[in-house]
């Protein structure tokens, strides 16, 4: 019976893990992000740019790698161990999930919360004090509720995150819904179980977007008064100073030095003629899949992309914002509706690399959309309408005219894409070739075997093209400032 199905007691127990860890490491994230967001926007204080490349480098270190790198710190063949002659319990479980998916996600938060104190006008933080208040009082009555939509955004995307995080959780042996399915599908592969543990997944991602919809519906946060923004002042710190200093140098140690000291270590300890010939074929064989994808996944976006900025109608907003339930969705659940798919309705594409393909590209059609509709926001439309009034139609102008404005879009794009793919893991599982192994897949596999010598190259290559990324992401910035 369905009820026997779905309301198990171990299924009350996933929800309540999955609730309990996504609900931790917003606490964790928000306990990191908010003070680093405020000392390199707001506070006189050396090294803001430093903060700033601080709060984003971890976007550089996958969840899966950034576990196996904290792993691979504990036991007794450890680096810590090798180094200092520490040899510290392995973390695994809640704790282990806890301190690798806060590191992995707190830049979504930072990013979000960054940005909207930039573009917070600090007249009203003036006014406030002008009233009587002091700076904490300031802080928490005037700031914080500013800063609601940007908290709001950052803490979907973590809690989206965490629902739909894989990698991490397999690793450290924590059983939430998502490491459920993957139990369920390598082992006894109960469909009918499998499907309504995705269902249940994909509710909790709902229920998610939902109550990030309702709590910023009809709020505004705006200016609404007329006259110019006052120019930005920075706050003095005083004797917290040195406290902000060791906040940011323990986080620093933590998020960055730790991680890639293990990485570096486990390289050192790697014979690289063992690996070599698999680190190629997982090297090619992730490229083989994610440039295809790259390309693709722009070509769908465009056309999407040119009609929620150029015909804006009752029907664009609704058709652009279905590439997004694609990345919404967590992969795993994602990636098993097209394993479904496969099998009852065509069972040619059922692992094969064409489907692969046509998974990345749907999954990770919202991260093209953003920087083709930026793009176009920035080539004026009259150059199309007067292209027309010489002659041409609507489709030769556009190739003629805009299409080579779009050039910068198009490569971010492609690029975003490409990346995201190269270190993609949930849906590789389930889609890819019978031994067709990628670096994510190699690096995972082997460290879930414990073998981190084995692991290490395959990690250190993803962590080299995710650094790709942040360069992206720090390019991008430093051209705005």
């Amino acid at each position: 019976m369905l009820s026997n199905v779905v309301f198990r007691e171990r299924n009350l127990r996933l929800l309540g893990n999955t609730l309990l860890l996504a609900a931790a490491v917003l606490v964790v994230d928000t306990l990191i992000a908010l003070p680093m967001a405020y000392l390199s926007v707001r506070c006189k204080i050396v090294g803001r740019r430093a903060i700033t490349i601080l709060g984003v480098l971890p976007l550089a270190i996958p969840g899966y790698v950034m576990a196996y790198a904290f792993m691979g710190l504990g036991g007794f063949n450890g680096s810590l161990n090798e180094w200092f002659g520490i040899a510290l319990p392995r973390i695994s479980g809640f704790w282990g999930s806890l301190l690798v998916l806060s590191l992995c996600t707190f830049p979504y938060l930072y990013l979000n919360l960054r940005t909207a104190l930039l573009g917070m006008d600090q007249s009203i933080e003036e006014a406030s004090r002008s009233l009587g208040h002091d700076a904490k009082s300031t802080f928490t009555k005037v700031v914080l509720p500013q800063l609601r939509p940007a908290y709001l955004a950052g803490g979907l995307l973590v809690s989206l995150h965490v629902f739909g995080d894989f990698g991490t959780v397999s690793l450290m042996r924590f059983e939430t819904f998502s490491y459920a399915l993957y139990l369920q599908y390598i082992s006894a592969y109960d469909r009918i179980y499998a499907a309504w543990l995705a269902l249940m997944l994909l509710g909790l991602t709902t229920a998610a977007l939902v109550l990030e919809y309702r709590l910023l519906k009809k709020a505004i946060f705006h200016r609404l008064g007329r006259g110019a923004a006052r120019a930005k002042t920075y706050l003095e710190l005083g004797p917290w100073k040195p406290v902000a200093y060791i906040f940011v140098t323990v986080l620093f140690i933590v998020a960055i030095v730790l991680p890639v000291s293990s990485i570096t270590f486990w390289v050192n300890q790697t014979a690289f003629v063992n690996v070599a010939g698999d680190l190629w074929e997982s090297f090619g064989n992730s490229v083989k899949a994610s440039a295809p994808a790259a390309v693709l996944t722009t070509l769908l976006a465009l056309p999407l992309a040119y009609i929620g900025v150029r015909y804006k109608t009752k029907l664009s907003n609704p058709i652009e914002r279905v590439a997004y339930l694609g990345y919404a969705t967590p992969p795993l659940a994602f990636a098993l509706a097209f394993v479904f798919f496969s099998l009852y309705v065509s069972t040619a594409l059922y692992q094969s690399l064409l489907l692969l393909i046509i998974v990345y590209s749907l999954h990770f059609l919202a991260e093209a959309i953003g920087p083709l509709r930026s793009a176009l926001y920035q080539a004026p439309p009259q150059l199309e309408e007067a292209a027309q009034s010489m002659g041409y139609s609507s489709t030769k102008s556009f190739f003629k005219v805009t299409l080579p404005l779009l050039r910068g879009g198009i490569i971010a794009a492609s690029s975003l894409v490409f990346l995201s793919a190269m270190k993609e893991l949930s849906i590789t599982f389930l889609l890819s070739p019978i031994g067709f192994n990628t670096l994510a897949l190699s690096a995972w596999s082997y460290t879930g075997e414990a073998m981190f010598d084995k692991a290490a190259p395959f990690a250190l290559t993803i962590l080299l093209f995710s650094a790709l990324f942040v360069g992206f992401l720090f390019t991008k910035e430093w051209k705005k400032t």
